[in-house]
């Protein structure tokens, strides 16, 4: 896994990053990542392409939430999420780490071991979740 510091999103980072944030706000988010000092975005390489992407904002040097996390549909399914958080949580030595997500990524976080809280319906119809990983 490497960091992203490419002025220029490429082509596959651009997908990865709209299937963890709207296609309209993939430029800004991205920008973000290039231009703020407390946060970072990495990139998963499988058979010489990015097939996983993960995002995060420091909090504090021991703290951080999860921006945006994703994985190529092709790659979906055999561990490239759950090895990237475990990478950033070495990495850096994290005492915690949180993220907030939908329905549809809610398991994938209980699965690694975040306990998951209900924020209710965030948006009309869409209910959110936090959760948190503390070590």
């Amino acid at each position: 896994m490497k960091e992203i510091k490419s002025i220029s999103i490429q082509p596959n980072v651009r997908e990865l990053l709209s299937f963890a944030t709207s296609e309209k706000n993939v430029e800004k988010e991205y920008e973000l990542y290039m231009q703020s000092p407390v946060r970072e975005l990495y990139g998963y390489d499988l058979e010489s392409e990015v097939a996983g992407c993960i995002g995060i904002e420091f909090l504090s040097p021991k703290h951080c939430e999860i921006k945006h996390i994703a994985v190529s549909p092709s790659h979906r399914r055999i561990g490239i999420g759950s090895k990237m958080i475990s990478i950033i949580l070495e990495k850096y030595s994290l005492s915690f780490m949180f993220a907030e997500t939908d329905k549809d990524a809610v398991n994938f976080y209980k699965n690694y071991g975040f306990k998951i809280t209900s924020l209710g319906e965030k948006y009309p119809g869409v209910e959110r979740f936090q959760c948190i990983l503390k070590s």
